[in-house]
C-alpha cells in the first residue's frame, strides 16, 4: 500500500502528457508503474513510455485518492515486490515535478530538433502515389492489377482486363496473355502481338487499326517496414508506392531511428538504401524506389548524432554518416550566419572518461570527422568596429563615417559631413576618444580655428567621435506668451523682431471684446553678472491699438525671449442676459435685461403686470446655480464623505443646477428697489402661480393628508386633520411656502398653498449590559476619585 502511494505521487507530474484517451486500466497503471520503477530505465524513458500509453493526470489522481482512501489493496506475491533497499533508492533518486517537466521538455526539444525527424510525421507530406499520372513505362504488372485496351480505326473496341492471380489476362477471341512480371512497354507489345492474330491490320505496314494499352485501378501489394519506426508491420499499399510512402504509413521513424540508413530487401537480398537527407537537401529521389509486393522495408538505428549551435542558418541537431567531416554539417546547417566569424569554431566531445574541446580552423573543416555527441558551436564576430568614426551634431550630415585614406583626419571628417551648420557654436567642439583600456577621454576643439588653418589638425583614431554643438542648444526654448481677448492665446515660439502686432496676428487676432485702450506686456528681469537679490520682479509696458497697429507707446516697440503679452477686455462690453417670467403675467416668456442691477419689480412692469388670477404671495424664482457655488456645494459633499457619512447615499444625490429662492414678491411690488427687491440674475425664472387653496400636511403623522386652507387655523389643528403626530415624530414642525421661504414652529403662520412637514427623530439604539457596565464603572471611579480629593483637602 506505502509503495503504491508513493509512485502514484511522484508519477502525478505526467501533466504534460498529451494523450486523448487513456489505453489502460486503473489496475494496469499501478503494475507498470511498479515494473517501471524496477527496471532499470532511465527516468526519460519511464516518462516517454507512460505518457505514450495513454496515462493522464486525471487517472493517476484519481488511482491516488483511491489508495488514500484505502478502496483499493495491494496485490501481488513476495517475488514481484521490490526490496526496500532498491525501494529507497528509486525514490530518493526520483525527480521532482520542477525536473520532470525539465525531462519532458528536453525530451521533446530533442526529438523535434532532430533535422529531418518530422518529415514522415507532417500531414502536409503523406507522400501518397499520384494515380492520375499517366502510366509509368517501367511499371510492372502483377495479379490485381487493370489493363485497359482501347482500339480503334477499321475496328473498335473498348476493354477493360484484370491480371488474374496466375498472371493472365483473357481476351475474347484472343485467348489468355501472360503478363505478370512484364513492364508495361513489354506488355504492350505482348498484348499488339497477340491481338493482331484477329485484327490483320493492327502490326502492317500502313495499319488501318491502331491500340492503346494503359493502367486503371492498381493492384494492393503487402509490405513489410521494420526496425525503428514508430509502427512496425505490414501494410496494404498501392503498387505504385515508394519507400516514403511506406515509412509514412507506419508512423515515422522513431527516436532511435536513422534517416540516412534505410533499407530495402527485396526476396531476401538488399536492392536499395535510402537517404532522406539526399531528398531534403539536394532533391535526390533516387533513392525513393517503387515498392513490389513481399518488399521489406528496415529502417537502421542510427549511427552518430552531432548538434550544431550559434551563428548558422538551422541550428539543430544532424545524423552523420562514419567519416563526415565538420564540413558535411556545415552544408546541413545551411551554412553560416551573417553574423558568423567563419575562421575557426569550436567542437565538444564527450570521451570515455572526460570531455574535451577542439578548436578547428576553416583549412580543417573538410578533414575534422565527427563523432556521435558531439557538439560543434560557431561564434559570432565581435561587437565593434575597426574603422569607424562618429559626428554628431549641428553639421549637414552627421552619421558613421569610415575611418581610411579619404577621410582621416579632423578636417577630413567635417568635410566629409558637408561642414558645419549656420547655427554651429564653432568655438567649442567635443572630440571623444577611446583610450587603451577601453574609458573614454573628451578633448576640447576651436573648431573656427582649426577649418580657418589657425590650428594644426588632429589626426583620427578609431571609435572617435566628434560633437559639434549648435547655439540654439546653448540657449532655453525661447518662446513669447499671448493672452487675453484673443482667438488663440497660448505660447508662440519667438523670432527676431517680432511685435506685438505680429503676435497677435498670430494668435488670430482680437476677440470683439478685446480692449483696443490697453495691451500690456510683462519682461523678465534678467541680470546674469548681478550678485545681489533685485527688488524688481518684472517690468511692464503698457500699449493702445487701432486697426491692429500701436498708436500711443512705443511703436517701435519689439518683443523678447519670455515676454508675456496680455490684451485686456473691454469694460464697455457687456453681452446680453436673458431671464424669464411665466406664469400669471400679462406677457410672459423671456426678457433680456436692461440695466446690470435690473431687479423683481422692474421685470414684472415690463411683462405688463400682473393677471387677475395671480397670487402674488406664492411667486417664486428659480435661479441657475454659478461655478462658485457648484464649486461650494461639491466641497461640502466631499466634507460630508470625508466625515464617515454615507458616501453611496451622497452620490446618489439628485445634486441639481438650479435652485429656487425664496421671495416676497409683494413687499418688493411695493417697495421698488427695496430689500425685498432683489437684483435678477442671468438664467433667473421668476414664477407666479395661481391661487392654491389647500395646505398639505406631510412627514411624521399618523395620515399624511392635503386640506383645504381655513383662515386663522393653527399649525397644530391642521397636524390633528393629519391624524396627529406619528412615533418619535418631533413637535417642532417646519412650514414650506410657495415662495420658497421656509418658517418653524407651532406659532408659525400658515398660508395657502404651503406644506407642513413633521420630522421624526432617529432611531436610538439601547444600551447593551457591557455599555452599562462601562458607565457604572466609570461613574465609581469618578466617585471614588472625588472622594479622595475632598479628604485631602
Amino acid at each position: 500500500m506505502r509503495i503504491a502511494k508513493r509512485l502514484i505521487t511522484l508519477a502525478a507530474v505526467l501533466i504534460t502528457a498529451t494523450a486523448l484517451f487513456a489505453q489502460m486500466s486503473d489496475q494496469q497503471v499501478v503494475a507498470e508503474l511498479k515494473r517501471l520503477s524496477t527496471s532499470g530505465k532511465s527516468q526519460e524513458q519511464i516518462v516517454t513510455e507512460l505518457a505514450s500509453k495513454g496515462v493522464t493526470m486525471e487517472q493517476l489522481q484519481r488511482i491516488k485518492a483511491q489508495y488514500e482512501s484505502g478502496s483499493i489493496q495491494q496485490s501481488g506475491t513476495s517475488s514481484t515486490q521490490i526490496s526496500e533497499s532498491r525501494e529507497r533508492e528509486t525514490l530518493i533518486n526520483f525527480p521532482n515535478p520542477q525536473e520532470w517537466e525539465t525531462i519532458i521538455a528536453g525530451t521533446k526539444a530533442k526529438k523535434d530538433s532532430l533535422f529531418g525527424r518530422s518529415t514522415f510525421s507532417n500531414p502536409k507530406l503523406t507522400f501518397q502515389p499520384n494515380m492520375n499520372l499517366p502510366t509509368p513505362e517501367s511499371y510492372i504488372l502483377g495479379a490485381g492489377d487493370e489493363v485497359l485496351i482501347d482500339i480503334w480505326g477499321n475496328s473498335e473496341l473498348n476493354v477493360s482486363l484484370t491480371v488474374s492471380p496466375d498472371g493472365k489476362i483473357v481476351a475474347s477471341g484472343v485467348g489468355p496473355i501472360h503478363v505478370a512480371g512484364l513492364q508495361i512497354k513489354d506488355a504492350r507489345n505482348r498484348i499488339k502481338r497477340s491481338f493482331s492474330r484477329i485484327y490483320s491490320d493492327l502490326a502492317s505496314a500502313q495499319p488501318g487499326t491502331f491500340m492503346s494499352i494503359s493502367l486503371g485501378k492498381t493492384r494492393t501489394i503487402q509490405v513489410n517496414v521494420m526496425g525503428e519506426v514508430e509502427v512496425p508491420g505490414t501494410y496494404a499499399l498501392s503498387s505504385l508506392s515508394t519507400v516514403f510512402h511506406a515509412l509514412y504509413s507506419a508512423g515515422g521513424i522513431n527516436e532511435i531511428g536513422s534517416l540516412r540508413d534505410i533499407k530495402v530487401y527485396r526476396a531476401g537480398k538488399l536492392i536499395a538504401t535510402a537517404d532522406v537527407y539526399d531528398y531534403l537537401l539536394k532533391g535526390d529521389s533516387s533513392s525513393d524506389i517503387a515498392l513490389r509486393d513481399g518488399d521489406l522495408v528496415k529502417v537502421e538505428p542510427y549511427n552518430a548524432r552531432v548538434k550544431i549551435r550559434g551563428e548558422v542558418k538551422r541550428p539543430m541537431y544532424y545524423e552523420m554518416r562514419d567519416g563526415e567531416t565538420v564540413e558535411n554539417i556545415l552544408y546541413f546547417a545551411g551554412g553560416f550566419g551573417s553574423k558568423a566569424y567563419k575562421s575557426s569554431l569550436l567542437v565538444e566531445r564527450k570521451g570515455d572518461r572526460e570531455r574535451s574541446v577542439h578548436t578547428v580552423d576553416a583549412t580543417g573543416y573538410n578533414a575534422f570527422k565527427l563523432f556521435d555527441g558531439d557538439t560543434v558551436s560557431v561564434g559570432a564576430i565581435l561587437e565593434r568596429y575597426e574603422n569607424r568614426v562618429e559626428i554628431e551634431g549641428a553639421v549637414f550630415r552627421p552619421g558613421t563615417f569610415a575611418l581610411g585614406e579619404k577621410i582621416s583626419t579632423l578636417k577630413g571628417l567635417i568635410m566629409a559631413a558637408e561642414g558645419p551648420t549656420e547655427d554651429a557654436f564653432l568655438g567649442r567642439a567635443l572630440l571623444y576618444r577611446e583610450n587603451p583600456d577601453l574609458s573614454i577621454t573628451v578633448e576640447s576643439i576651436n573648431l573656427g580655428m582649426l577649418l580657418n588653418n589657425n590650428l594644426p589638425d588632429i589626426k583620427l583614431k578609431r571609435n572617435d567621435r566628434l560633437y559639434v554643438p549648435s547655439q540654439d542648444e546653448l540657449r532655453d526654448d525661447r518662446n513669447v506668451t499671448l493672452s487675453g481677448e484673443v482667438k488663440r492665446p497660448g505660447s508662440y515660439p519667438y523670432a527676431r523682431n517680432m511685435s506685438i502686432e505680429d503676435l497677435i496676428l498670430q494668435g488670430g487676432g482680437l476677440l470683439e471684446s478685446a480692449s483696443r485702450a490697453r495691451v500690456d506686456v510683462a519682461r523678465r528681469i534678467k541680470n546674469p553678472m548681478s550678485t545681489t537679490e533685485s527688488d524688481r520682479k518684472s517690468e511692464t509696458f503698457t500699449f493702445a491699438l487701432e486697426n491692429g497697429l500701436i498708436i500711443s507707446g512705443d511703436k517701435k516697440f519689439v518683443l523678447q525671449p519670455f515676454d508675456i503679452v496680455t490684451v485686456r477686455r473691454s469694460p464697455g462690453y457687456e453681452v446680453q442676459q436673458n431671464v424669464s417670467v411665466i406664469g400669471e403675467i400679462l406677457f410672459s416668456g423671456l426678457y433680456t435685461k436692461k440695466t446690470r442691477d435690473e431687479r423683481l419689480s422692474s421685470l414684472v412692469q415690463r411683462a405688463g403686470g400682473l393677471t387677475e388670477s395671480a397670487y402674488i404671495q406664492g411667486a417664486r424664482l428659480l435661479r441657475q446655480m454659478d461655478k462658485d457655488e457648484r464649486a461650494r456645494l461639491e466641497a461640502t459633499l466631499e466634507l460630508a464623505k470625508s466625515q464617515g457619512k454615507d458616501s453611496l447615499m451622497i452620490d446618489e444625490e439628485d445634486i441639481s443646477n438650479s435652485y429656487y429662492v425664496g421671495i416676497d414678491l409683494q413687499k418688493a411690488m411695493a417697495n421698488p428697489g427695496g430689500e425685498d427687491d432683489i437684483v435678477l440674475r442671468e438664467g433667473d425664472v421668476l414664477d407666479i402661480p395661481t391661487y392654491n387653496g389647500t395646505v398639505k400636511i406631510s412627514g411624521a403623522v399618523m395620515y399624511p393628508n392635503t386640506v383645504t386652507y381655513a383662515k386663522g387655523m393653527t399649525v397644530g389643528r391642521y397636524i390633528e386633520n393629519a391624524g396627529g403626530y406619528a412615533y418619535r415624530a418631533k413637535k417642532r414642525p417646519y412650514i414650506v411656502y410657495m415662495n420658497g421661504k421656509v418658517a418653524t414652529g407651532l406659532s408659525a403662520r400658515v398660508e395657502p398653498g404651503c406644506e407642513i412637514i413633521v420630522p421624526q427623530k432617529p432611531e436610538r439604539s439601547g444600551t447593551s449590559l457591557s455599555e452599562v457596565l462601562g458607565i457604572t464603572t466609570s461613574v465609581v471611579s469618578t466617585a471614588a476619585m472625588v472622594t479622595t480629593l475632598i479628604r485631602q483637602f
